[in-house]
This record gives structure tokens, sequence and C-alpha cells, in this order.
């Protein structure tokens, strides 16, 4: 009878222990994370987003915000993340796809409320240039300001404030009810407070961190270590496109150098629109302050197919499209059109550029502009989707 009772009270007791420790079980942080990213995040070992080998003939380096591997880290969940829209339905990277260079095949990209008025533009090595001003039409200041604009914007990921939406200070409050995030933010920034300036930093030390120094070009110009010089891994035609590519009109090139400076290859600063004026929406309204464009690196993908549509409303589909284009500049309907793009002056004001070049210098130029496709960032975990995907 004695050993029944003390059966019972041992059974209840651990009964009560195990309810009670399931009632009182807090899951670590690294629990709440991988129900989440799985393997692909771990706070004790982020991956290197901060020594990155840039090559030490790069000139422009981003130095307002440097790098730390937590922050890009947390970064790179955010520009994942579909739950910075309205509808959970688009993320950063739904416009910006690591495949494609982190930009769009297709010439609108969708948002939540409609599609995009331009082109999204490749995010590939965005520090690397002289200006500090960002979209194609230069209208905000910081890489920080930028990041967040999309979010803010009524067609792409909503939270406006327009038309009874969501405001940004609702995309805060939405995101610091998320339980992986109050873990994230507490341990990179050591609470669990989620700010704009907080989501502006690591977002854009994320975008900081996308580059591609790895192309054939760069491997010429470590073989020879002198720009000018034809690069032995190249073939004849490649070779001359470089010519071309670097030297002006008046010397026999075509002049890209002019706008697009080597190694860099990034728009120069401070330049006017470059001859192309159509909207997405409508062809026959003009825009006519596109001055920023991204650099020419990575224009197709490793296996040669271009990584979206050019220029700010998609409107060409090959880099010999574009090639034509400076080849022969139209100036009707024009304004602003950069004075680098004149051919001179006439009775009825500037002359649009003609380069007279011949097929074989285009198809030159064309085999130029591929070399500069690196392979690295189109495989690079530490660029790619952290979410476990169903």
């Amino acid at each position: 009878m004695k050993s029944c009772l003390v059966l019972a009270l041992i059974t209840l007791i651990s009964i009560t222990s195990c309810q009670s420790s399931e009632e009182d079980y807090i899951p670590t942080d690294q629990t709440i994370l991988e129900s989440v990213f799985g393997t692909n995040v771990d706070l004790n070992s982020t991956l290197n987003y901060q020594n990155t080998n840039i090559p030490p003939y790069i000139r422009f380096t981003e130095t307002g915000n440097t790098i730390d591997n937590k922050k890009a880290t947390l970064g790179r969940i955010l520009f994942y993340d579909k739950q910075l829209s309205i509808d959970n339905s688009i993320s950063c990277a739904n416009c910006h796809q690591q495949e494609n260079a982190f930009s769009d095949t297709a010439i609108a990209s969708i948002g939540v409320n409609g599609v995009t008025a331009r082109h999204s533009m490749r995010l590939v090595n965005t520090g690397f240039q002289a200006g500090t001003n960002y979209f194609w039409n230069e209208r905000v200041n910081s890489l920080e300001r930028q990041v967040t604009e999309p979010i803010k914007d009524h067609l792409e990921m909503g939270f406006s404030g327009e038309n009874a939406a969501p405001n940004f200070d609702d995309l805060l409050s939405k995101l610091s009810q998320i339980d992986y995030y109050q873990v994230l933010f507490n341990h990179v920034y050591g609470d669990e407070l989620v700010t704009e300036e907080r989501l502006q930093e690591s977002l854009a030390q994320f975008v900081l961190s996308i580059q591609s120094f790895d192309s054939k070009y760069d491997d010429g110009l470590l073989l020879t270590g002198n720009p000018g010089q034809p690069f032995p891994n190249y073939n004849m035609s490649e070779n001359r496109g470089k010519f071309l590519f670097t030297t002006v009109p008046q010397n026999g090139g075509a002049g890209c150098v002019s706008c697009h400076v080597p190694p860099e290859f990034a728009i120069k600063d401070n330049i006017h629109n470059n001859g192309i004026i159509a909207t997405i929406a409508d062809p026959t309204i003009f825009d006519h302050n596109n001055t920023r464009a991204p650099t020419l690196r990575d224009l197709e993908n490793p296996a040669g197919y271009l990584n979206g549509p050019l220029m700010h409303n998609g409107s060409l589909n090959s880099l010999l499209e574009m090639v034509e284009h400076y080849n022969d500049i139209d100036m009707t309907n024009q304004q602003l059109v950069d004075p680098l793009l004149f051919q001179g002056l006439g009775p009825n004001g500037p002359i649009g550029q003609q380069l007279n070049l011949s097929i074989t210098d285009k198809e030159a130029l064309v085999n130029f502009l591929k070399t500069l496709t690196g392979n690295d960032m189109y495989t690079n975990v530490k660029w790619s989707n952290p979410f476990i995907t169903p």
C-alpha cells in the first residue's frame, strides 16, 4: 500500500514537473533564428562581409558606413524579408535578384500597388563611384536614404501613408513584434529597438558589400598592371574594344571613358542625360532628369545573358543596341543631353554624336563589355536568401 502511494506521488511530481517545464520553456535566441533561417544565420559565426578583397587599383570606396559583419547580416535578412511590404508579398530582392546582378529581367518591377516607374538598377559595386547621389534621377544624397525609399513608395512596398495606407512608423512597429528581429536587433545593437536609422544603416551595409571584382578585365589588369596595354588574356577583338572604350573620338576611339572611367566603370559625377528620355509608362512622355547609372560591370551574367534590359526605361535589349545608341545620338525632342555627346553646334543647336563605328568595331566594344562580368556575386551564399524556403 505504502509503495503504491509513493509511486503515485512520484508520478504526480513527474507530471507536474513536465507541465511546469513546458510552460516555462523559453526558446534560445539561436533556436528562434533556426526556426526561420535553418542553419543560414548563426549569431556566433557570421559570414564575412567586412574584410572583402578590394583590388588596390580601385579608387572610390564608401567611407561613411564601415561594414560590420553583424550589421550586414541583419541587412541581408531585411533585404530578403517580404514583411517589409504592407501585404508581405514583396521584398527588396523581388526587384533586385542575385542571379541577375541584383536587378530585374522585367522592364518594370512589380510592387504591391502597381509597377515601378523606372527599371530596377543593378546593385553592383554601389559604393565604388565618384558621386554620392542615388536613383536614376539622383533624388537622394546617401545610400542610407536610398534603401528605405522603396519601402515608403506607395507602388513598390507600400508603407507610404497615402490613401489610408500604413506609414513607415507602422512598419517599425510591425518589425518590433517579430521574434527574430527582437533577437537580431538586440544582438547587433544591444537592445530590441527597431528604428529607421538602424534599418538604413544595416540595409546600406549589405548593399555596399555586394561587390564584383573577379572579371576577365580584373585578371588582365592584374597581369599587366597597366590598363592601356593589350591584355594577354584578351583576344584581338576584346583588346580592340578596350582601345575603343578608353580612347576619345579625336584619337580614333569611341570615348566611352569620358563618362565611365575604368577600373570602376561607374558613371562620372555631375553629368546630364544620355539622350534616352522616354518613360516606361508612355514613350511619348519624356523624362530628361535621369543622370545616374549603375556601373558597366556585370551587364551580362556569366552565361552571357543580359541581367536585365538597359537604361532607366529598359528600352534597349542588347549590348549592341546600347553601342548603336551612342554611335548615333538622335537629338529629336532632346533637352539636357550631356555636352560630351555633342558632335558640335549647328544652326539649330547641338548636333548629336556621330562616331561612325564599323560593324567590327561595334562588335569589339560589345566583346569588351562582356569581359567586365564577374562570377562570385551570382552564387556567393552571403548575398543569398537566408530564409528557409518551402
